[in-house]
């Protein structure tokens, strides 16, 4: 006779054993918990070093290319790391010393351009329109008392200026600790840069033997993906810079520098950032004249075409492989937590969790794949 799982036939099952809730066990965990907290209060206290961390361990990782370069043609891995360092510092001193002196002269005369067209705008000064537009509708009295009133606070600037002190004091502050986190940040990478492989072969040893190797693939991975974003993205964002520089000076619109680095800067945040920049410069080319402005719009939705079209894919093909939607919400996410930076460092971290997830299903479809064919052959022996 077959017996159905669940039918008549089928004699009782054992009575499953209670669990009893031991008083030793109700106190681990409650340590259990008391210890999780205070490492996340602990975290949250040192968050500053951990975002230094966070940072350090991927300039270690977009730089260790070169670092192995060097190494492999016999130099020490010290040496390699310092001629890196030196190269960058180079290439900072030498665009720095190429573009500040011009970069300062412009910016100011954009500062002065701006301040001199709010205060006499081309259709007259402000005062006169405000006072025109107010007799017309039998307001002048009011307005000019309210006029009076701004004049005699404008006056009383001069006794406000000890106020500033203590915002001078702050700005002092936040340079000095960006100094000090800027070393921080440069001696972390170079120690990681240093000892990383020990540091990841450590690690290792914790893993059970058979895991090794995809934890290893794992780490190759990522590291691939965040070496690729970031020269990638500093790549694409020196292209940006490069043909809105040469545009702006073949349609004649002035402070053609200082903006194209303010497009470069912009690019760097994915998605969004080259529209910010298109804003800015747009708004001069207005200034400009009216048919500049619309070139400069169809120029930026031109070549916003050509990046996410061409570059992107042609740079990001081997290292990000995320929708867009997700790159979006990545870098609104990073730069909600910890903005401009966070912004840049989100879509690493969101590749990083993808080839995470990758794994773990291909793990687990494996898993399901090999139990399979199992039951099968139980059923046909059966």
């Amino acid at each position: 006779m077959v017996v159905t799982a669940g039918g008549a036939g089928e004699p009782p099952g054992p009575e499953q054993p209670r669990v009893q809730v031991t008083p030793r066990a109700v106190l681990v965990v409650m340590l259990t918990a008391l210890a999780l907290l205070a490492g996340l209060y602990l975290l949250w206290e040192l968050r500053n070093i951990v975002v230094w961390c966070v940072v350090a361990v991927f300039l270690a990782v977009a730089l260790n290319p070169a670092v192995d370069w060097l190494d492999r043609r016999g130099l020490p891995r010290v040496v390699a790391i310092v001629l890196v360092y030196l190269a960058l510092l180079l290439l900072v001193v030498g665009i720095t010393a190429l573009l500040l002196p011009p970069l300062i002269s412009q910016g100011q005369a954009l500062v002065t351009f701006v301040i001199d067209l709010v205060r006499d705008p081309p259709g007259g000064t402000p005062q006169a329109a405000l006072q025109d537009l107010a007799d017309s509708y039998g307001l002048g009295g009011y307005l000019n008392d309210y006029l009076d009133t701004l004049r005699d606070q404008i006056g009383s600037l001069p006794e406000r200026l000890s106020a500033a002190v203590a915002p001078l004091v702050s700005v002092t502050r936040s340079i000095i600790g960006g100094v000090v986190s800027s070393i921080s940040v440069l001696l972390l990478t170079f120690f990681l840069l240093l000892d990383g492989r020990r540091f990841v072969e450590t690690g290792l040893l914790l893993v059970e033997p058979s895991r090794r190797p995809r934890i290893q693939r794992l780490l190759d991975r990522s590291a691939q993906a965040v070496s690729g974003y970031i020269t990638g993205n500093l790549a694409i964002s020196l292209i940006a810079g490069v043909a809105t520089y040469i545009a702006l000076v073949l349609l004649g619109v002035p402070y053609a520098l200082t903006l194209a680095l303010v497009v470069a800067f912009f690019d760097l945040i994915p998605l969004i950032g080259a529209t910010l920049g298109a804003l800015v410069v747009i708004v001069v080319g207005l200034f400009t004249s009216p048919l500049t402005a619309v070139i400069l719009i169809a120029y930026f939705v031109v070549y916003q075409q050509v990046e996410n079209h061409v570059l992107q894919p042609l740079v990001y093909s081997r290292s990000v492989h995320l929708h867009p939607i997700v790159v979006f919400l990545a870098a609104v996410a990073g730069a909600e937590l910890l903005g401009i930076l966070g912004a840049l460092l989100a879509i690493p971290v969101a590749e990083i969790l993808r080839i995470l997830a990758a794994e773990w299903f291909a793990a687990r479809t494996a898993r399901t794949g090999e139990r399979a064919p199992a039951a099968e052959s139980v059923e046909l022996h059966e």
